[in-house]
């Protein structure tokens, strides 16, 4: 008895993890991006529509080059020690934003739709 009610629970986790694979992979494909410094938005833009671009994002002394390429959005360099956020590459998903934490950096998938499109710095 105790093994069918293992084997049951077994069963539901994993086709639970299915159904959420699932809805993950079928989800529209999100496009609009913001990068936030410090717990400000210092550039937001669909990626739809944006230009390939790089700039420049500083906090303090320390700074992130962000490269918009191709409808795609990365942090292609840190002054950081770790290079975590670097090696993170294009942001794919809106579950996984590219974080910067010695650089208090995000740059993530967002349903905002306040018009900025530009860097506000």
């Amino acid at each position: 008895m105790k093994n069918r009610v293992f084997i049951i629970v077994i069963i539901v986790i994993f086709l639970a993890g299915i159904a959420g694979s699932v809805m993950v992979w079928t989800a529209p494909a999100k496009s609009r991006v913001r990068v936030v410094s410090n717990e400000e938005v210092v550039y937001s833009a669909d990626l739809n529509t944006a230009e390939d671009t790089t700039f420049d994002v500083r906090c303090e002394d320390h700074v992130n080059t962000i490269e918009i390429r191709d409808h795609q959005i990365r942090v292609l360099s840190a002054d950081c020690p770790d290079q975590t956020c670097v090696r993170m590459g294009w942001l794919k998903s809106a579950s996984m934003p590219i974080v910067c934490l010695p650089h208090k950096l995000v740059v993530e998938f967002t349903d905002d739709t306040q018009e900025i499109d530009a860097v506000t710095r």
